[in-house]
């Protein structure tokens, strides 16, 4: 473990971190005490995400393309809907 002062480590910082990313561990003194310690970051191992807000959601049917296509198509031409049943 190193111990640097203040005034080297506003000098050598970038040196530093570099050595603290390969693992070594330094200590930032200011007039000979500890003040800080310069250590490497663990990076978390990732874990897959999770849409929590999606579990509650509604299924969609498998046949969503085709539900209601000739309401659709009689709207698109400007006529009334063919049916007026109501899927849950």
């Amino acid at each position: 473990m190193r111990t640097v002062n203040i005034h080297d480590a506003k000098t050598h910082f970038s040196r530093l971190v570099e050595a603290a990313a390969s693992g070594e561990t330094i200590i930032i003194a200011k007039s000979g005490r500890p003040v800080a310690k310069l250590t490497r970051l663990d990076t978390p191992v990732a874990q897959p995400r999770r849409l929590g807000w999606y579990k509650n959601m509604p299924s969609v049917p498998d046949d969503f393309d085709e539900w209601m296509s000739e309401d659709v198509a009689a709207l698109f031409a400007g006529e009334e809907p063919v049916t007026t049943e109501s899927r849950e």
